[in-house]
């Protein structure tokens, strides 16, 4: 009998978010209309959770998620949340979605940065309990989301007495989240994840020539982004797995940024120390798998089946370029997901929950045929 792969990630895996039940959005609603208290929303999350989780296990997923059932946004509430950060209103989103926008809001720092007693380690805690054993996958934003979207997209930013230093910023934000690191651990996490849209966004041309119209060193601020999250990882015990999603954009099915890797890619594959890297590698927008040769003994997960629409790839389509991309990473080296997850926002991805999980027991089937250890 074959051992299936023992460590995370698995040879099909998750990115994190699902579609939010019609139910829980309902009861969102009334909340914001006052026609419920905080207790009666937060008790239709667990019970939308608790779903989820079996529903998670029902496809065979070795790890389970909350599927960010309680957030608005993907990174938001966990930034807003930490010490020293702030959220505050915003006229427009920080970047342009091509097609529909998120409701505005941003976060600004305004002391100093810390984890502190953060609410998403309750949120983890029930997700635990809920999985009743299996393997829990938490999702949480990078450390370098919080500068990119308050010292770099904002064109107001201006620096509190303390963080004239941007290298004190730097080390805070990475010394609060070996913090987070550390309690997650003792809560019981052994698989995070860091959520991270800068790289997208560093990997597109045009990003990259405005920033620098407005003064700023993408290279420079990539390997300071390496460091900050190096120095966050410095934390993290030998049993605990820690993975990084790179994204361009997933609002509504939509996206924002647009780019092979190569402009990143000695820089994060050959420098980061993350576990493992989930990819997006669903559109032409993504590039080729060349940049792949800097990786080192890193994870790859391909995330070569689109979270943004309800049509199933052709599993030998998807055999294919799992092939094309171990003539750069081997085969050992490599799993498969979504390029995302099917709800990056509360509003969710332009599919339905059955369609959702269709993508899941299709990425499972092209697992177990390419990799004996699915």
């Amino acid at each position: 009998m074959t051992t299936r792969k023992a460590q995370a990630p698995f040879r099909y895996d998750i990115v994190g978010s699902f579609l939010r039940p019609q139910v829980l959005k309902e009861k969102r609603a009334a909340f914001a209309r006052g026609e419920i208290d905080a207790t009666a929303l937060r008790a239709a999350e667990d019970e939308a959770i608790r779903h989820l989780v079996e529903q998670e296990k029902a496809v065979g997923l070795r790890a389970v998620t909350d599927g960010e059932l309680r957030r608005r946004y993907w990174h938001l509430d966990f930034l807003a949340a930490l010490e020293g950060v702030t959220e505050v209103s915003a006229e427009h989103w920080s970047v342009a979605f091509k097609g529909a926008q998120p409701k505005a809001a941003t976060v600004k720092i305004t002391g100093k940065v810390d984890f502190g007693n953060h609410p998403f380690l309750e949120h983890f805690r029930f997700v635990q309990e809920a999985a009743d054993g299996a393997l829990v996958k938490f999702t949480i934003p990078s450390p370098s989301m919080l500068h990119l979207i308050c010292c770099v997209r904002a064109t107001d930013y201006e620096a509190i007495p303390q963080y004239e230093d941007e290298d004190q910023l730097f080390h805070d934000i990475a010394i609060a989240y070996q913090h987070a690191i550390r309690a997650f651990y003792d809560a019981g996490c052994r698989y995070l994840q860091l959520d991270d849209t800068s790289w997208g966004e560093f990997c597109d041309a045009g990003k990259r020539k405005a920033y620098a119209e407005r003064g700023f060193d993408l290279d420079h601020i990539a390997k300071k982004y390496v460091e900050m999250i190096n120095l966050a990882l410095e934390a993290k015990p030998a049993d605990m797995v820690i993975t990084m999603h790179i994204c361009r954009g997933n609002f509504r099915s939509t996206w924002f940024s647009s780019g092979g890797y190569e402009p990143v890619a000695e820089t994060l594959f050959g420098g980061c120390h993350v576990d493992g890297f989930f990819l997006e590698y669903d559109s032409e927008r993504a590039g080729g798998f060349e940049p792949l040769r800097f990786i080192q003994n890193q994870q790859v997960v391909l995330g070569l089946v689109t979270s943004k629409s309800p049509k199933l790839e052709r599993e030998e389509d998807v055999i294919a370029r799992i092939h094309e991309a171990e003539k750069h990473v081997p085969l050992e080296q490599l799993c498969l997901s979504p390029q995302c997850g099917f709800s990056s926002t509360e509003e969710g991805n332009l599919l339905t929950e059955e369609d959702q999980w269709a993508k899941l027991r299709l990425i499972r089937r092209i697992a177990e045929r390419v990799w004996k250890d699915a």
